[in-house]
């Protein structure tokens, strides 16, 4: 089917464009979001009458995507999941719940906006697209972890704290706790040492 493109298309063309496409996708997706319309001579007609609308209209919601690209511009989102040894979540991660997780950090988007090829089954931190607009698109942090504290420490390593690496986490953690210890009862034994001699 031919249609003239009423917005910029990923993959197929400009605003104004007119291209081929297969029945299914022009009358499923690209008609009914109103992305595209027939290329008939009267629609063709109608879109260089209305061409300058259509335009300043596009125009308007791209500088709109772009105020709110500048205020995702490093947005990184937390989501504390459950997860086994390996990382590997119990469930995944699916675009409505990364929306929900960018409208709770602060910018309003919906699922549709979230470019997502498969469900992200795994912990650490993943780069996902949000589309704003056709020509405006922002990338966001999701961090997946199992509590606050690990997303805390995900961030800092800048990855996933999976098996080994957990364990050795807490080891280094219970070691510096060790050491500070050490160091206090050292202190609070000079300081013993201190009032004898003073007596």
């Amino acid at each position: 089917m031919q249609v003239i493109l009423l917005e910029r298309v990923a993959k197929l063309g400009q605003m104004g464009d007119e291209v081929t496409v297969k029945d299914g996708f022009a009358r499923n997706f690209l008609l009914p979001q109103k992305k595209a319309m027939r290329a008939t001579e009267a629609n063709k007609q109608f879109f260089e009458n209305e061409r300058a609308r259509l335009e300043a209209d596009n125009l308007a919601r791209r500088e709109e995507a772009e105020k709110v690209a500048g205020q995702m511009a490093g947005l990184k989102c937390v989501m504390v999941r459950s997860a086994g040894e390996s990382g590997q979540l119990y469930g995944s991660v699916t675009s409505r719940d990364i929306a929900e997780a960018v409208t709770e950090a602060g910018v309003k988007i919906g699922r549709s906006q979230v470019v997502l090829d498969r469900a992200i089954k795994t912990l650490g931190l993943h780069d996902v697209v949000i589309t704003l607009h056709p020509e405006v698109s922002e990338t966001v942090v999701v961090n997946i972890a199992r509590s606050e504290a690990e997303a805390e420490t995900q961030f800092e390593i800048g990855g996933a704290i999976v098996g080994g690496d957990e364990e050795e986490a807490e080891e280094e953690f219970v070691e510096d706790v060790a050491e500070e210890v050490e160091a206090s009862e050292e202190t609070t034994e000079e300081t013993e040492e201190e009032k004898t001699d003073a007596e």
